[in-house]
């Protein structure tokens, strides 16, 4: 028997086990909001720069320059004009036109008779007529006659009659009355028909309903408002879907002091042995 003394190990302390944190994954509500938000704001640039480019093909902007189209479009008003051509016109349009025999300038007027109509003023009611009935021109400002001169125009196939709103200062058909067109106009010379008005503020023109009787009825007004509406989306798509990574992190909750160590010390309860 051995008399070699014995000596105990040195006490070891064991830590309690602690439970480990569930790892991220990859499709946490982080990322899937992340990626919603970079749609949304996908979508958005589709729809405002779509929108802004089919707008630069469809419309061109103008200045009114003078005072002829009041009180539909006031002096340095800025409109917007449909491109249209000539076989796409109809009476009440208000349109953008040029033609050497009245200028250089680039017009915009009324049309209030196409090719076979005759146009003639006045009526016993001192209204304008065409082909002998009588229209109401509700554009036109109160007390504002027809016409100051009485007239009466077949028009020619292929040519428009046009007069500006207001008849006591607009040069129009009537000036030009003694020329060979007897004040007509090509309808090829039209390049844009207006549908809207942006500043001021006044949005579509009113629809012609003086005409909407005669045969052929009156145009209907072109995408703008369509357009208008995408653009606007648009910028709150992008808007909204920018915003999403800044408001996240300010509502989210809040890291405390201390989160995320992983240093591990024996506790009260560990075990000596």
């Amino acid at each position: 028997m051995s008399d070699t003394p014995r000596t105990s190990a040195a006490p070891r302390t064991v830590a309690p086990a602690r439970a480990s944190a569930p790892p991220r994954t990859k499709n946490g509500p982080g990322r899937l909001g992340n990626v919603l938000s970079g749609l949304v704001v996908a979508v958005g640039c589709v729809l405002f720069l779509g929108g802004f480019a089919l707008a630069a093909v469809l419309y061109r902007p103008y200045s009114v320059p003078t005072d002829s189209m009041t009180p539909t479009l006031d002096v340095g008003s800025k409109i917007l004009a449909q491109r249209v051509d000539g076989t796409d016109l109809r009476r009440g349009d208000v349109v953008v036109f040029d033609d050497p025999l009245w200028g250089d300038a680039t017009m915009v007027k009324r049309i209030v008779a196409i090719g076979g109509d005759t146009v003639a003023c006045c009526g016993t009611d001192g209204r304008l007529t065409i082909n002998g009935t009588p229209v109401d021109e509700p554009y036109l400002a109160a007390g504002t006659p027809a016409a100051g001169q009485p007239f009466s125009v077949t028009v020619p196939a292929g040519k428009l009659f046009l007069l500006g709103d207001d008849r006591r200062t607009s040069l129009d058909s009537r000036a030009h009355l003694e020329e060979a067109g007897r004040g007509t106009v090509s309808a090829s010379s039209v390049t844009a028909r207006v549908d809207a008005v942006v500043w001021p503020a006044k949005g579509l023109l009113a629809s012609p309903t003086g005409f909407a009787a005669l045969p052929g009825g009156t145009s209907r007004p072109g995408p703008v408002m369509p357009l208008f509406y995408a653009i606007v989306a648009g910028c709150v798509l992008i808007l909204a879907g920018a915003a999403y990574g800044p408001l996240a992190r300010f509502l989210g909750p809040k890291k405390t002091a201390g989160q995320g160590r992983t240093t591990e010390r024996p506790g009260k309860d560990a075990v000596r042995t």
